[in-house]
């Protein structure tokens, strides 16, 4: 590979600005034309037009931006996505670019930390730093006519990069297997030591080392004790303090409360009662009841019960 890193039968693309010489740039064309051979052509494009001259995706091998001697070319990222985007996969371009080492007031001018980086987001790979050095009279010069800088700290980077082995959008289909394994037929072999450590034989039970328990002394004198059946059963609702008994009563609460409520019978608040519906309350239970003797017992319904 010769100089500029071209080789023979490479398509080249040169790219260029109104900061270089006409002169320096039909010599640099001569010289790429010669390594790259007869056959092949040298495109010479300027970087203001560069996006208008319809190149295909993947059109060049090398691509040379800013290396016209005295050029102090300056690459937006507008132009590093085209560069990007015309060379082809695994392509090489090469460029010059003047650079601060620190940033200033005149954010036109990258710093030489950022540079790489510009590159790297254009989708570039491998970009590395070839060379730094001062500017030539003749670069600053195009520098504070072209750039409008006036100090003195700038310094011209060459760096390259590549774009990656394959084009950008580009997909594969990826070789997947969801086929089920066969499930062994035979049961994975045990280590025959590991088994030992989790088996227990008659010969361990018989070991003189072995300290077994017996059950029989784990229980005292009161756990053999035959508990007494009262402490068994459960509390009463009365003894628990309840006047109510509950939904599922099995105490016998609540026959003893319905049994209450049926032989209760009303006292009568006059006297009268059993004189007949004549010597009555209006709220008596016994209306509509014949007279009876008194201290004799009747039976009233339910819905005769209510108060006086």
């Amino acid at each position: 590979m010769g100089e500029y890193g071209v080789a023979a039968g490479q398509r080249v693309a040169i790219i260029w600005d109104s900061s270089s010489s006409v002169e320096a740039l039909k010599d640099l064309v001569d010289k790429i034309q010669v390594l790259v051979g007869a056959d092949s052509r040298v495109s010479v494009e300027n970087m203001n037009q560069l996006s208008r001259s319809a190149h295909r995706e993947s059109s060049f091998d090398v691509i040379l931006s800013g290396m016209v001697p005295g050029s102090t070319t300056q690459h937006s990222p507008e132009v590093l996505a085209e560069i990007a985007r015309i060379l082809k996969p695994g392509g090489r371009v090469l460029l010059k670019e003047p650079v601060v080492t620190e940033s200033g007031n005149n954010s036109r001018i990258k710093t030489a930390a950022k540079l790489p980086t510009a590159l790297t987001l254009s989708g570039l790979v491998e970009v590395k730093e070839l060379q730094k050095e001062a500017l030539t009279p003749e670069e600053a010069q195009s520098a504070r006519e072209h750039l409008g800088y006036q100090g003195n700290d700038l310094l011209i980077v060459q760096i390259e990069g590549r774009k990656p082995n394959f084009e950008v959008g580009s997909s594969s289909q990826l070789k997947l297997s969801f086929a089920q394994k066969p499930v062994p037929s035979e049961k994975p072999s045990v280590d025959p030591a590991t088994a030992k450590l989790w088996t227990l034989s008659a010969n361990d039970m018989n070991d003189e080392e072995m300290d077994l328990l017996d059950s029989d002394e784990l229980l005292d004198s009161e756990d053999l004790k035959k508990p007494d059946p009262s402490s068994l059963r459960a509390p009463s609702c009365k003894e628990m303090g309840k006047k109510k008994a509950c939904k599922n009563c099995t105490c016998g609460l609540a026959e003893e409360l319905e049994q209450e409520k049926k032989s209760s019978q009303p006292k009568s608040a006059c006297g009268n009662c059993y004189l007949g519906d004549a010597f009555r309350c209006a709220s008596c239970p016994y209306l509509g009841m014949p007279a009876f003797k008194p201290g004799e017992k009747i039976l009233l319904k339910e819905n005769q019960l209510h108060d006086a």
